[in-house]
Parts: structure tokens; C-alpha cells; sequence
């Protein structure tokens, strides 16, 4: 390269950066958008199970909600031994999951009453921020879809939680005071039972009473043989 031809490169340069142009830079690599879940609902885990249920059975009640319901279910030793009722919990579960599967894992099943424990996990927001109003709207929702086929409705407060060990500060008591006082108005209102389990485990300040719970939200034994008699009597009000 003669003197000249070096000298234009040189003057090119300094006109390009005098200008504000630099050189081009790789594009950032595209970011993978996340997976979708294909069993958002989990309609898959009592797919089998209740393919395995005969069509009706005689005073056949289903307990429905999340991790509670689901540890209450698994233990056949306080589980309600020799009654025909069925267990259809899933841990970690919102309301508006078990709306979703609400048709195949309760009206399917054709009991005769559906026991709704829920809404803790609507709080801690698992899948998400939730209002209260719209936990209110999922519950009603599901109230109604058991009503108009025909199968009694026993609503079952939220119980006692002042902090969840999976998401701290979350403050939720107030929430859970709030849905519990609608729930109770709603079920008078519209002709449902209504279960007090947190009247009879409140220690006074929104946590549950000692030894009734394993970390502050899930019961232990003893709590569920405290909440046996209030679901039993829920079943049996008319």
C-alpha cells in the first residue's frame, strides 16, 4: 500500500468516528422464550384413578383442594377409614387450577358432596398475584358448577397462616380473614354448608394453634384429627 493510498485510510477513519459511526456488532443471541406447561391443571394425575372408580357409589363425597387435602387423602389411617370418600388434593395448587379440573375430578365422579379446601396458595400467590375478589369468583364458580349438577357444597375456611415458609412476608392474614368472611356469607346466602376450620385453630393471632401444624400451614395428625368432626358434620348439615 503506497503513502497516499494509507493516508486516505487513515482520513476515512477519522471522518467516520467524527460522524459517530463504529464498526458493527454482533447481534445478542435471541433469548429462549420459557416452555410452556402442558398439564397447567395437572389433569393428569387422577386421570388413571378415577377411570378405576365405579360410576356411583352410595354416599361417595369428594375432598378437593391442595397440599392439605392431597397429605390428608394419602394417609388411610386418618383419612375417614371405612367411608367412600375420595381424596383429590394437589400440592401447591391455586383455585383457579382446580376450576380448570373442577368437571373431570369432581362432577365426573358423581358424589354426592364435593368438601372445598383451598385459597391458601391463592394468597401466597403460587401461580401468581391474586385479589381476593378473584379467589371469590373462582370459588363461586366452582360452588355453582357442583350446584347445578346436583352435588351438595361444603365451602371450608382457610385456615390460620401468619407467614408461609416457601414465601416469606407475604403478611397474609388480613387476605385470609377477608375470603374466609365472604365465604361464610356466600355459603348462608346461597344455601352451601359452611366449615370453621379456622375459628377452631386460630391461636388468637392468625397462626395456628401449637402442635395442629408442621411449619405453619400443613397439619399435623393432631390437626387433622381436630378438623374430622367439622367436615364430618358439614357433610351431614342439610
Amino acid at each position: 500500500m503506497t503513502r497516499r493510498m494509507l493516508l486516505g485510510c487513515v482520513l476515512m477513519v477519522g471522518v467516520g468516528s467524527a460522524f459517530g459511526q463504529t464498526a458493527p456488532t454482533a447481534a445478542p443471541a435471541p433469548v429462549a422464550a420459557p416452555k410452556p406447561n402442558p398439564d397447567w391443571a395437572q389433569l393428569g394425575r387422577y386421570k388413571d384413578a378415577n377411570a378405576t372408580l365405579p360410576a356411583h357409589e352410595a354416599g361417595r363425597v369428594v375432598f378437593y383442594g391442595d397440599s392439605i387435602t392431597d397429605a390428608w387423602a394419602k394417609d388411610p389411617a386418618v383419612f375417614f377409614p371405612g367411608k367412600p370418600f375420595v381424596g383429590r388434593g394437589i400440592s401447591g395448587q391455586t383455585t383457579p387450577q382446580m376450576l380448570v379440573r373442577f368437571r373431570q375430578d369432581v362432577i365426573d365422579l358423581h358424589p354426592e358432596a364435593v368438601v372445598i379446601l383451598a385459597g391458601t396458595n391463592d394468597v401466597a400467590g403460587n401461580t401468581g398475584p391474586m385479589t381476593v375478589e378473584q379467589t371469590e369468583e373462582n370459588f363461586m364458580s366452582m360452588a355453582e358448577l357442583a350446584k347445578v349438577n346436583h352435588i351438595k357444597v361444603v365451602l371450608c375456611s382457610i385456615m390460620p397462616v401468619l407467614d408461609y415458609p416457601w414465601r416469606r412476608g407475604m403478611e397474609p392474614s388480613p387476605k385470609i380473614q377477608a375470603i374466609n368472611t365472604w365465604m361464610k356469607a356466600y355459603a348462608k346466602k346461597s344455601g352451601f354448608t359452611y366449615v370453621d376450620y379456622y375459628s377452631a385453630m386460630d391461636d388468637g393471632t392468625g397462626a395456628a394453634k401449637a402442635g395442629l401444624t408442621k411449619d405453619g400451614v400443613h397439619p399435623t395428625a393432631e390437626g387433622y384429627t381436630l378438623m374430622e368432626p367439622l367436615a364430618l358434620a358439614g357433610i351431614a348439615a342439610k
